[in-house]
């Protein structure tokens, strides 16, 4: 079984899905007129966080003038902005800011993974293309006995219950939890994502509280 840094080499070698292949790398070369002068990633985005976590954060996947870009998961998009000032509030993340690689970003005891690691065209990977990624899914699960889960979105609540074998798959809403068989909990939160946030479908209030929850379930 690979661990936390031979994993995120596999996902970064991975070219599963031509599709996304072609997508991730297409954008990477036509690029946002405002990042014209950057260098983008353009591959498939590696786990984030504290390589000895204890809790995982699931999402659905880069954005692609995002992590896409930056090479690192919810850095260089709003999504990220919303994540990491409320993770920096809270105390798992070193920083409120999430620019690039080098900003000096660190994470306290959570890995941040999504359910796909290329950027899919309009934010929506296939069925096949998730099934596809699950083997990372799989493989970051099995990295250790992780004490508590953070998903933010539906795929990631739904993706998150299959790989652990759970079954029905609780109703997903903001703030509702699962309790897990040996005692662990799954917490579920709006993405954090322009659609959630500009509506005030998600406020900064509510995005506060589920990972205020998240971290005394990791305290406790």
């Amino acid at each position: 079984m690979p661990d936390y840094d031979q994993l995120n080499e596999q996902i970064i070698q991975c070219r599963q899905c031509p599709r996304l292949v072609e997508w991730r790398e297409r954008i990477g070369k036509e690029k946002r007129k405002s990042f014209q002068n950057e260098e983008y990633w353009a591959k498939p985005v590696p786990n984030f966080g504290d390589p000895n976590a204890n809790g995982l954060v699931v999402g659905l996947a880069p954005a692609a003038h995002g992590a896409n870009r930056t090479g690192r998961q919810f850095t260089g998009d709003r999504s990220g902005d919303w994540l990491y000032r409320s993770m920096h509030r809270i105390g798992f993340a070193s920083q409120p800011n999430a620019t690039h690689i080098g900003d000096g970003l660190k994470l306290t005891n959570i890995i941040v993974t999504p359910v796909c690691h290329c950027a899919p065209p309009d934010n929506k990977p296939t069925r096949e293309e998730i099934a596809n990624c699950k083997t990372y899914l799989d493989q970051t699960l099995a990295l250790r006995e992780w004490k508590a889960f953070l998903c933010l979105g539906n795929i990631g609540w739904t993706e998150l219950h299959k790989a652990l074998g759970i079954r029905p798959i609780p109703k997903f809403t903001h703030g509702v939890e699962s309790h897990l068989p040996d005692g662990r909990i799954i917490l579920a939160s709006f993405h954090p994502s322009q659609q959630n946030t500009f509506t005030g479908r998600l406020t900064e209030e509510m995005l506060d509280s589920v990972i205020q929850r998240f971290w005394d379930l990791l305290q406790a």
